[in-house]
C-alpha cells in the first residue's frame, strides 16, 4: 500500500512526516538539509511507494505570500518534474511551527523546545494530519 509525505520546507532545513499504510496516522520522520532534500526524496521513494506529496504552504497572516513562499512553489514544480506520477499538493501552514512547539511542550519535552530540527519535522506532521483530515470530509 501506498503512503502520504509531508514536506515542512525552510532554506536551510526541510521537516518531513509520512502516514502509515492505511493513511491514518501522520508521524513525524526526519529533518534534512533542504539542499540535500531531492537526494533525501529519491533514497525515500526506493523504499517506500509514496502517493501524494504534501507541502506546506507558508502565507503570512493576511493570506499575502511570505518571504519563502516562491521558494515552496518552485519546489513543487522541481517535485513535480522529478516525480510526475506522485501527486503534489499544497496546504496551509501557517501557525504549524507554533502548534509544533506547543505539542512539544505539552509532551513534557520543554528542553526541546529550542531543537529547531525536531520542531521542523512536528510541522510536518501536524500539517499532513491537517491534510488527512481534508480528505476525510
Amino acid at each position: 500500500m501506498s503512503k502520504i509525505i509531508s514536506l515542512d520546507f525552510g532554506l536551510k532545513r526541510t521537516g518531513v512526516a509520512i502516514t502509515d499504510e492505511k493513511k491514518i496516522i501522520a508521524s513525524p520522520l526526519t529533518t534534512v538539509d533542504s539542499i540535500n532534500l531531492m537526494t533525501y526524496l529519491h533514497q525515500l521513494m526506493g523504499k517506500e511507494k509514496i502517493e501524494i506529496i504534501v507541502l506546506g504552504y507558508p502565507t503570512r497572516l493576511d493570506g499575502s505570500d511570505s518571504h519563502i513562499t516562491e521558494n515552496v512553489r518552485l519546489l513543487k514544480v522541481a517535485i513535480e518534474n522529478e516525480f510526475p506520477s506522485i501527486q503534489t499538493v499544497f496546504v496551509d501552514e501557517r501557525y504549524s511551527s507554533v502548534n509544533a512547539m506547543e505539542s512539544i511542550n505539552l509532551f513534557g519535552k520543554s528542553k526541546h523546545k529550542k531543537d529547531k530540527k525536531l520542531i521542523d519535522r512536528v510541522a510536518a506532521s501536524l500539517i499532513l494530519a491537517d491534510y488527512l483530515q481534508s480528505i476525510k470530509k
